[in-house]
């Protein structure tokens, strides 16, 4: 099975990376989300009972699984066949339907869902083929929600020194150094979507020294671009710096970040 590699400038230098890569990892770390976030989406009338909600770049599909017992039908969408057999195996018990596609190919009917999500991954779409489609499979005054959680290195030793070793193994990275910042306006709004809500808050994650360190080795600047022996030993090197600078739990905070539109 070939994965597809992603290659966007402005991401990590023009060079290619694929999340298939690291699917076992990325379902194994990532499914990180606080309940306040599946709150504030449900507030936004998004993955409520009776409503069909697509999620883009699914991945492991955390976010149907989590938000399944509140009674929407979710549809989850990836590039990568590997995330979504994770994301299959992983909801075996679930009404979750996956499928694999590009957010701007979209194999599915017009108006087909109530809400569309797009969590940690907006930055990846091709907005000009994308924000057609996704206005395309949404009814009209559906909702559209980008969503973002981003750990505050600026704010946090512990994220400086992670992301100082991604860049010792993959100067390429462009993800360290993210700073806090105010939700804007996309240049878009008012074309096929109109703005709601544009909201963000704090939040600092529990984590133990293994997830913290499996989190960032299923990052794009690891898991997604480097070898399998460079990924251990650069998660090597990342759990040996982290006993010497932390214990055994870890508070990380993160900036989470909605995005809440409707489509005209």
């Amino acid at each position: 099975m070939s994965e597809q590699l992603i290659q966007l400038d402005g991401i990590d230098g023009g060079e290619g990376f694929s999340f298939g890569k690291t699917a076992e990892d990325y379902a194994k770390y990532r499914d990180i989300y606080p309940d306040s976030f599946y709150k504030t989406l449900l507030g936004y009338q998004i993955g409520t009972a009776g409503q069909t909600v697509l999620d883009l770049a699914t991945g492991s599909g955390v976010l149907p699984r989590k938000m399944n017992p509140y009674g929407a039908k979710w549809t989850g969408a990836d590039i990568s066949e590997e995330q979504i057999k994770m994301a299959k195996e992983l909801s075996k018990n679930l009404c979750i339907e996956y499928i694999v596609c590009p957010a701007d190919v979209i194999p599915l009917p017009d108006n087909s869902f109530d809400a569309v999500t797009a969590c940690q991954c907006f930055w990846y779409f091709p907005e000009k083929t994308a924000l057609p489609e996704i206005r395309r499979v949404l009814k009209k005054g559906g909702r559209f929600a980008i969503l973002f959680m981003m750990p505050l290195a600026a704010e946090s030793d512990i994220v400086r020194k992670s992301e100082e070793l991604v860049l010792k193994y993959n100067p390429s990275w462009s993800g360290a150094g993210y700073k806090r910042t105010k939700p804007a306006k996309r240049s878009w709004d008012g074309e096929l979507f109109q703005s709601i809500e544009l909201v963000d808050y704090t939040e600092n994650l529990e984590f133990t020294r293994e997830s913290w360190c499996g989190r960032m080795k299923s990052c794009r600047g690891i898991g997604a671009s480097l070898t399998p022996e460079l990924v251990d030993q650069y998660d090597r090197e990342h759990f040996n710096a982290l006993t010497e600078i932390a214990g055994e739990t870890l508070s990380i905070p993160h900036q989470c970040i909605f995005e809440i539109y409707s489509a005209i």
